[in-house]
């Protein structure tokens, strides 16, 4: 059975799902429908900026710091002051928002669980309104779930993280939901039904509505959001303020305004955080037809590159400047149970990523699994024993333009060609079939590395790099390593596996994404196109 009915000019075009009925009230559709008409058509102006800003760049400009924003960089400001459950988030966690992971998200020890509709989540209408449905029942800490593999039962403890969420990024739509005929902006889908349904029951119960918001290019972008808030609070009578939100610095262009995006939304900002795997993702996307800044091995592309030091410690003295928090990056690693040796490995660099962080004065960082929880904490108790150190203003550091476009030292090999087909395929195979956070090779992958993995091989076919022997990468050479990074999956997985997952669509668009003329902004807006085609997705 489908829905394909209008409430308040909103209609959706999707299957009926489970726990459907709590979240798609007619009140909470005609929240939706005044978000949407409010602010919908100011959406494509600015991802138009985007490709705007994109040609500039391909005519040979460069990034600087805007002189149109000077007096906002050099104006003596601050934020707004942050609620009480805000003030110590020394660990994050973050995940999808299927119901198991949520209840052990918030259990697991962290000071903060973000759940996340945006890089670790495929968009299935079932993904989207389970989630949605089950973050309704956590922020009532009703949420329950038995396994039905295992038959184990999963419920909310007594000492929760703190909960924020993610909607998806401005530039992705809602196809199942349509207003005047053209789809909803995805984050104002994800931001409006989570905001309707919780954000009394947040406060009512001693927190509020909280976010984290991806993928910005501009302060102009986070006046949008700014924008957003006010009028979400002023139509469910709560005082502007309420809402809170931290801001990923994740992409190239954001990284020269981040004392402007704090600005636009001082009233509700709760800092920013250095979303590293997106940063270096945007780094090779805005530069990629520049021949002298193709990138080594995303191995090689540590976090003790100019380039990243230089923007994770500006973060650090923006946000401190203006009394916020300044968020540390995401630790991939998972725990290696049948290898303690490679497991020790493994936590050392995590635990060296981390005594990096709380060094330089972030005042928190992520993990991506629950067992890195005590890890993290060790650390950062050790170092920061009061809530965060917001007070270490850092004036020593010191960013220009140059040092935030440096291009990373490093090789590139056969070996790394190989690894992004191989990450790229797998990844994008398990999001079309609903998955989007993936174990892979002892990391946890998500649309950001995967994002890496075709951007890279793009620029490296497009621009003739030579690899460790000597010879270019071509497209020829490209399809020969695919072929046989396939048949090495389908020997590792199993032909029942590999035939009867979604291998040969992954494929296809892994190789269309990689060798075509013109560069796909993201990968998630083709991958939605097959998504939503499939069986389960399809529209009435």
């Amino acid at each position: 059975m489908s829905q394909n009915h209008e409430t308040a000019s909103v209609r959706l075009l999707a299957p009926r799902v489970g726990g459907d009925e709590s979240v798609l009230t007619p009140e909470a559709l005609r929240f939706l429908s005044g978000l949407g008409r409010k602010f919908a058509d100011r959406v494509p102006a600015l991802l138009a900026r985007r490709r705007a800003v994109q040609e500039r760049l391909d005519a040979g400009e460069r990034f600087d710091f805007l002189p149109e924003t000077r007096d906002v960089r050099e104006g003596d400001w601050t934020v707004a002051p942050l609620p009480e459950d805000l003030l110590d988030r020394r660990v994050e966690i973050t995940g999808p928002v299927d119901p198991k992971m949520i209840i052990n998200a918030l259990n697991s020890g962290a000071s903060v669980f973000m759940a996340d509709f945006e890089d670790a989540t495929s968009p299935t209408w079932k993904n989207l309104i389970e989630g949605q449905a089950a973050l309704r029942l956590a922020a009532r800490r009703e949420l329950r779930y038995d396994d039905p593999a295992t038959g184990k039962r999963y419920a909310l403890g007594d000492r929760l993280a703190t909960l924020l969420v993610r909607p998806r990024g401005w530039h992705l739509p809602e196809r199942h939901v349509e207003l005047d005929g053209k789809p909803l902006p995805g984050g104002l889908f994800d931001f409006g039904l989570y905001f309707f349904h919780n954000a009394r029951e947040l406060v009512r119960r001693g927190t509020g509505p909280y976010f984290y918001l991806p993928k910005m290019e501009s302060h102009l972008e986070a006046r949008l959001w700014n924008d957003v808030f006010v009028f979400a609070q002023e139509a469910l009578g709560l005082p502007i303020g309420t809402i809170k939100a931290t801001v990923l610095i994740e992409t190239l262009p954001a990284a020269f305004e981040m004392d402007e995006i704090l600005h636009e939304l001082r009233q509700h900002s709760a800092g920013l955080n250095c979303g590293r795997w997106d940063y270096i993702f945007s780094f090779i996307k805005k530069l990629r037809n520049d021949p002298a800044c193709v990138m080594p091995d995303r191995s090689q592309v540590t976090m003790e590159q100019h380039f990243l030091r230089s923007y994770t410690q500006l973060l650090v003295k923006t946000c401190h400047r203006r009394g916020v928090h300044a968020m540390g990056g995401m630790a991939a690693q998972i725990p290696i149970k049948s290898d303690p040796e490679a497991n020790r490995a493994a936590l050392d660099k995590v635990r060296a990523d981390k005594l990096r962080e709380v060094k330089d004065g972030h005042d928190g960082t992520w993990v991506a699994h629950p067992g890195l929880v005590p890890l993290a904490r060790e650390v950062f108790d050790a170092h920061m024993p009061a809530a965060n150190q917001i007070e270490r203003k850092r004036e020593d550091v010191r960013v220009s333009a140059a040092d935030l476009l440096r291009v990373p030292e490093g090789a590139r090999t056969e070996a790394g060609l190989r690894h992004n087909i191989r990450v790229g395929v797998q990844y994008l195979e398990a999001w079309i079939s609903g998955l989007g956070c993936v174990p892979l090779y002892n990391l946890m992958e998500d649309a950001a590395t995967a994002e890496i993995s075709r951007t890279q091989v793009w620029q490296w076919i497009r621009h003739g790099a030579t690899l460790d022997d000597g010879q270019p990468l071509t497209v020829e050479r490209f399809r020969a390593a695919v072929d046989g990074e396939m048949a090495a999956l389908r020997g590792a997985l199993g032909p029942a596996r590999f035939d009867g997952g979604r291998f040969a669509e992954a494929r296809a668009l892994f190789e269309r994404l990689s060798i075509g003329e013109t560069f796909e902004e993201f990968l998630t807006l083709p991958a939605y196109e097959l998504l939503i085609s499939s069986a389960g997705e399809r529209r009435s």
